[in-house]
């Protein structure tokens, strides 16, 4: 069976942390949720490439796959069964890595299980031993998130709604938030860890949250496929999401007690209290969770309060100065037309990507449109159903030549043909009986036949057409088709000059002799 191959933003996430924040290949594991011998490999990989950080902007993702996973090769595999009790006795010993073990067992064995194979076959062994540690915490770093069990009931117009309770306790001092949300979507659950970092006054190192899909899409031991809004979302304050495993209660114990206190200590208190809105539940349960919090331990000095302040705050980062701007991600299709629709508002992008899927994040002010990790476009968002927000660089070459195709650049170009053509032009962009764009289309049109018939034709044709008042595209078209443009005009029938005498005319004498 083959491995799957490591995701590309994975990879970005893996070279950031080993490069710039200098990290060890097990904390970058853990930060990653992927075992440390694929970090290895993947910055082996990188190393080897020669690629350096930070990546230049024009390396996308099919570049850098391309750069990092040739064609791979087979390893030749024997029976040299390892001996694994003896490695997970060693693995005990501070200093000692499953990369040395390996190392030594090659060293005896040659022609033994290629690293990868060795990895994958101690952590199967493992596997069959159901054991499990204490977690000590250390101050700041970890914060643990669930929602309690219990829901609390609202009251309004609309009819019973069951909020949601969000808590999240820090692993170090057991300071606890909670709130009430009327749901437990995406939305809700964002915004609630950034008033839950606005409680704590900062931001601790690693979120441990459950596997709720608001959270991460799809669970796995090693490489859990964690929402992508989420992802952004921690990355903005500078955290890491390493999700509790499924069904592995003991991997978030502090946030699971504190559930199990918040339910019985104050959920359960307010149980036959009647709520009419969640704003005027979340006021009630933070004076309740003041108390809670102010409440001194059973068996130590202290309380969550006293040993937040002591511990855990001096340790947290700091809230960056604005805070979080909650954006929903899409996968949205380009039309033909190279603009994306969004709550029926139409946004453009460059016309190279007209047919192509993009991410979309969108936030209540601005539209961000990425592809291949890279951003291609951004609009300030509007409400405006049906209209369209279209940036003049995303034009092709011929649609940007039409648009600005102005009454005043018309008038220019004409005057290059010749003043004819001129003049033509200003009468028919003066005549108010059409749509302006219609007139700015016919002018358009005249000009282009200076293809096909040259600036002089061009000029006599408009100048035969000023003098028959002939002022459209299709007159101009037939003057120069019919080869008109050459002749001179007949005189009106009125204006044609008779000769003064004639033998069938009289004359005014005839008369004056009668």
């Amino acid at each position: 069976m083959t491995r799957k191959r490591t995701s590309m933003r994975k990879i970005r996430e893996i070279m950031r942390l080993y490069f710039k924040c200098e990290l060890s290949f097990r904390a970058i594991a853990d930060i990653c949720s992927m075992s440390h011998s694929s970090v290895i490999d993947c910055l082996n990989r990188v190393k080897e490439k020669l690629i350096s950080w930070p990546l230049p902007d024009d390396i996308n993702d099919d570049m850098l796959e391309e750069l990092l996973y040739p064609p791979k090769t087979v390893d030749v595999k024997d029976d040299n069964i390892p001996d694994f009790e003896y490695i997970h006795k060693e693995l005990k010993r501070k200093g000692v890595t499953i990369m040395l073990l390996w190392k030594e067992y090659k060293e005896c064995n040659p022609e033994g299980y290629q690293y990868s194979h060795y990895c994958g076959m101690y952590r199967k062994w493992a596997a069959k031993s159901n054991i499990w540690m204490r977690q000590p915490h250390k101050a700041g770093e970890k914060l643990f998130i669930d929602y309690a069990g219990l829901t609390i009931p609202i009251e309004n117009s609309n009819g019973n709604i069951k909020a949601q309770i969000f808590v999240s306790t820090l692993g170090a001092s057991n300071y606890t938030y909670i709130e009430a949300t009327a749901s437990q979507s995406l939305i809700n659950w964002i915004s609630s860890h950034v008033r839950a970092f606005n409680f704590f006054g900062g931001v601790p190192e690693i979120l441990v949250p459950d596997n709720l899909k608001s959270g991460v899409k799809k669970s796995n031991l090693y490489e859990p496929d964690i929402n992508f809004t989420y992802s952004e979302f921690a990355k903005y304050y500078g955290t890491y999401i390493i999700p509790a495993r499924v069904r592995k209660p003991k991997d978030k114990s502090k946030v699971e007690k504190s559930v199990k206190d918040i339910e019985q200590q104050i959920l359960a208190t307010i149980r036959n209290h009647p709520f009419f809105s969640i704003l005027e539940l979340n006021k009630y349960l933070h004076k309740l969770l003041l108390e809670f919090n102010n409440r001194p331990f059973q068996k130590i000095k202290g309380s969550r309060s006293s040993c937040f302040e002591e511990i855990d705050k001096p340790a947290l980062k700091p809230l960056p100065q604005i805070p979080y701007v909650y954006g929903e991600w899409r996968k949205i299709h380009v039309g033909s037309d190279y603009h994306i629709s969004v709550e029926g508002h139409y946004y453009s992008v460059p016309y190279k990507y007209a047919g192509s899927n993009v991410n979309v994040m969108i936030s209540a002010n601005v539209i961000e449109i990425f592809n291949k990790n890279q951003r291609i476009a951004s609009h300030i968002r509007s409400n405006e159903e049906g209209k369209q927000s279209t940036q003049r660089e995303h034009l092709s070459p011929a649609h940007l030549h039409y648009k600005e195709c102005t009454s005043e650049k018309l008038i220019d170009k004409a005057k290059q043909v010749g003043l004819k053509c001129e003049a033509l032009i200003t009468n028919i962009l003066k005549n108010s009986l059409r749509h302006l764009q219609q007139r700015e289309k016919t002018c358009l049109g005249i000009l282009r036949l200076e293809k096909s018939y040259g600036a002089v034709r061009l000029d006599n044709a408009c100048n035969r057409a000023l003098q028959i008042n002939a002022y459209t595209f299709r007159s101009i078209k037939s003057i120069l088709k019919n080869n008109l443009d050459g002749q001179k005009v007949l005189l009106k029938k009125e204006e044609i000059l008779l000769p003064q005498k004639h033998d069938h005319v009289r004359g005014s004498q005839y008369y004056e002799e009668i």
